[in-house]
């Protein structure tokens, strides 16, 4: 009789480890507050504008394919990947900069902002190469429960090669003066959740991931990913109860034995896998004695941000945008400071723009386009009120017009809103967070919540809030890591 796992929320997280423990044999059983599969990734469609919810960018294909492939599929089995050519647009206080998918025209760019600058890409992106394949294939894929997992010959001899205790925003000073294009490449560690002067060099990977792997698009949307993660499950047996809010997780002799839902449905457990929200399920599902960490260890937490979304509909065509327009027209350390140093409501906020219908036609109806705007904020802010979200909508649009001479309010026939009382409400985040913890060092590896209860037995946790950190990349590989430590230990038993 195999061994049932009762995987608590469906995100990417959740979605990969419940593939995997089916895979290895076990009776999967996934709950699902809500009426469809993805968390923060889910999908509404709403007067015919369709958006994705919350992931909008997909990079690292490898970490895509190598999932599939680990079940005898590929990505092309479920979905269609559309490469983006510009990658993306950057607008700065003096115009834009379309960012080539091309290596060679990418060089050319920079060498026109700095000379020789080109040549330096080179040496750079070859040690960002190095990280990426050590640090993805070497510290990635581990539980992290002990340093002894990382005394690996290759990690040995590279230590340095990893730039592991130097910061990424003092690396990159070192290769690139231009302010352009530090900021450049200082902006796909922000996925990370934390400023670049506090992120390890390490991360330089992430460059790789963004220059030399590409920016990419799933026809339909990061939805389609969810829903072939969600394909694969039923097609390896996995059973899903949807609109099914667990409310406690019933805990004898130290072990997990059942978890109850609000609706009066219980559901036996051999193992638990929070795939939830790692805060709420310890501080609300588990009775105190069981909690592995105190309130004052999740209030010394440094958290990624939270988001303030718009999701808007517009009834003419947007000249001026591509599917990722970035808006760095004002200075970024400010912003930084309001979200990490002096938290509060940000006076000048930089914003991100996902049109998804600029590539996909099908996400507006004829004519018009749909618009995702987030600004980073710092977690647990208080304040978030109509007022406040109708104050920075106010500004987007202003900062919009002068930009590309767009009146988003002349054209807006679909707006909806989404801030920390939603991911609250929705997701249970802490603190309303997004992007779960941030990938400082001292919160890398071993040095984030453990991905098994200190107190539970057969209690484990995978996401954003666990190893190895923040992204729909790390999501997937964090069900992968937990449902085979998973798998790994009860054999032994």
């Amino acid at each position: 009789m195999s061994k049932k796992a009762i995987v608590i929320g469906s995100g990417y997280a959740g979605l990969s480890s419940a593939t995997f423990l089916a895979q290895a044999g076990w009776e999967v059983h996934v709950l699902e507050k809500h009426d469809q599969p993805g968390g923060r990734s889910r999908f509404f469609s709403e007067e015919g504008f369709s958006f994705d919810m919350g992931p909008s960018w997909y990079w690292m294909p490898d970490v895509f394919e190598r999932y599939f492939n680990s079940f005898g599929k590929n990505v092309t089995d479920y979905y269609t990947l559309k490469r983006l050519s510009p990658s993306y647009r950057i607008y700065w206080d003096d115009g834009f900069m379309d960012i080539p998918s091309d290596y060679e025209q990418l060089k050319n760019l920079f060498d026109e902002l700095e000379p020789g600058a080109g040549e330096q890409l080179d040496k750079f992106m070859e040690e960002a190469a190095y990280k990426y394949k050590v640090g993805v294939n070497k510290l990635v894929y581990k539980p992290s429960l002990s340093w002894t997992e990382f005394i690996d010959i290759d990690l040995m001899k590279g230590i340095f090669r990893l730039d592991v205790f130097n910061n990424i925003k003092s690396h990159i000073a070192k290769f690139f003066k231009h302010p352009k294009i530090r900021q450049l490449m200082e902006f796909p560690v922000l996925f990370l959740g934390a400023l670049p002067e506090n992120t390890p060099a390490l991360y330089s990977l992430m460059n790789y991931a963004d220059i030399k792997l590409g920016t990419w698009y799933p026809e339909g949307g990061m939805h389609q990913v969810v829903q072939g993660m969600y394909r694969l499950a039923k097609e390896m047996g996995v059973t899903f109860h949807f609109n099914t809010n667990v409310c406690k997780i019933d805990v004898i002799n130290a072990n997990a034995s059942q978890v109850l839902s609000d609706d009066g449905k219980k559901f036996h457990a051999d193992v638990v896998v929070g795939a939830a929200d790692y805060h709420f399920i310890e501080s609300s599902l588990l009775d105190k004695t069981y909690q592995s960490y105190s309130k004052k260890y999740w209030d010394s937490r440094l958290m990624a941000p939270g988001s303030l979304i718009y999701y808007l509909g517009v009834n003419k065509k947007v000249e001026g945008i591509l599917h990722h327009t970035l808006f760095f027209d004002v200075p970024f350390d400010q912003h930084g400071k309001d979200i990490y140093t002096d938290p509060k409501w940000p006076d000048t906020p930089l914003f991100y723009l996902s049109s998804t219908s600029i590539t996909d036609t099908t996400h507006a109806p004829e004519g018009c386009d749909n618009l995702f705007f987030l600004i980073p904020i710092a977690a647990g802010l208080d304040g978030d009120d109509e007022a406040l979200r109708e104050k920075y909508l106010n500004m987007i649009c202003v900062r919009f017009k002068e930009k590309t001479g767009y009146d988003i309010k002349e054209h807006l026939v679909f707006k909806k809103t989404y801030c920390t009382k939603e991911f609250i409400q929705d997701y249970n985040a802490f603190k309303g967070n997004a992007y779960g913890l941030a990938s400082t060092l001292l919160q890398t590896a071993i040095l984030r919540p453990s991905c098994k209860s200190k107190k539970v037995n057969n209690l484990y946790y995978t996401g954003q809030l666990t190893v190895p950190g923040p992204g729909v990349p790390p999501s997937l590989i964090s069900g992968e890591v937990v449902a085979k430590l998973i798998d790994k230990e009860y054999q032994k038993k």
